[in-house]
């Protein structure tokens, strides 16, 4: 797209096969503090080599120094439409500058991106808040859970409140064997123990593709960790890491793990790895208002703190939605629970693709 300028500041589409470019800007992202793994370039290009959704990258520059930047992917569905998303397939990643009006510029940009892709909806998660009377803020879907880490496992068990505590020494006493890394096994084990999860919450799993392509591509920013009971993985989660935090993403749990609470020693003891890696945060990630996983994280003493997201949508148009708990969804929800697992697994990512 040509660039937008103003006062000096130029806002033009990253070369995502450059690179050296890429490599500039994911330095300049990792750099700024309160940038998300979701805004680094390897996020939307890992999604794109993962759904085939496109990754379009703005940023903005005044003369060779970038000041700010806004992920997107294109997302485009013949069952939900198309749309403009910073970033797909993340709870974060919306609009990062260090320059007062390029956030304005980059907003500008995206939807004259988005009018030309012919997307009625673009939808910008976390990130600063756009100005203009076009934009809607919504706030009342998901809550983030985040806290610091303590400082050992005494005290983070002390951190929890007393009734979880016990589930947590319960699933600690089961010896369950905790490893971590990023090998195909691994990879394989987190798939298979994933699709079982979200085939019991209705919803259809996303492509094998997409997780290894975010793995490739954050490197040693990404892994999986896996609890395992005499060599039977019980549960497991691709946790990413970021400026000192911990964020465990996407999670899959096997029928046994709730009898040995697998659940509570993954994440206890993936708390106790993070704290030797160096962080000093976990940040348990979003979960829908008024959920199960919302109330299980309150059980280990994290507040939810609403996310806010930020909608324009074309005049005349309908917001784009694909919050499974919407209305529409409900009864395609209960059938697709219905289906055999190993069907909904093999047609479940060409749908999922469009989610976004």
């Amino acid at each position: 797209m040509q660039g937008i300028t103003e006062v000096g500041l130029i806002v033009e589409e990253a070369r995502l096969a450059d690179t050296a470019e890429v490599a500039a800007i994911d330095a300049w992202v990792r750099a700024h503090p309160a940038s998300t793994p979701f805004q680094r370039p390897g996020w939307i290009m890992g999604v794109e080599h993962g759904t085939g959704q496109k990754a379009r990258m703005l940023v903005a520059r005044l003369g060779s120094q970038i000041v700010g930047v806004l992920p997107l992917t294109y997302i485009r569905s013949m069952l939900f439409g198309r749309a403009l998303v910073g970033s797909g397939f993340a709870v974060d990643g919306g609009i990062l500058t260090t320059h007062r009006k390029a956030g304005e510029m980059l907003a500008d940009a995206a939807w004259t991106l988005a009018e030309k892709l012919g997307c009625a909806t673009l939808e910008l998660r976390g990130g600063e808040a756009p100005a203009g009377l076009a934009w809607q803020a919504k706030a009342d879907a998901y809550l983030g859970f985040s806290r610091p880490l303590a400082a050992d496992d005494e005290a983070e068990l002390k951190a929890v409140p007393k009734r979880h505590r016990a589930e947590i020494r319960k699933g600690l006493a089961n010896d369950l064997t905790f490893e971590s890394g990023r090998d195909k096994r691994l990879r394989d084990i987190h798939y298979r123990l994933y699709a079982h999860s979200v085939h019991h919450l209705g919803t259809p799993v996303f492509p094998r593709a997409l997780f290894d392509g975010v793995l490739d591509r954050l490197g040693d920013d990404a892994d999986i960790a896996l609890v395992s009971k005499d060599g039977t993985p019980l549960s497991a989660v691709i946790s990413l890491y970021h400026d000192g935090a911990c964020m465990p993403y996407w999670h899959g749990a096997a029928d046994g793990a709730r009898t040995m609470r697998s659940n509570e020693a993954l994440y206890f003891l993936l708390m106790r790895q993070a704290r030797e890696r160096g962080c000093t945060t976990f940040d348990f990630g979003r979960s829908k208002v008024g959920t199960g996983p919302a109330a299980w994280k309150k059980t280990w003493g994290f507040e939810g703190e609403p996310l806010g997201y930020h909608l324009r949508t074309a005049p005349g148009k309908e917001t784009r939605d694909v919050n499974p708990l919407s209305p529409q969804y409900r009864r395609k929800v209960e059938y697709w629970k219905k289906l055999p697992e190993s069907l909904a697994t093999l047609i479940g990512p060409h749908i999922a693709r469009g989610l976004g």
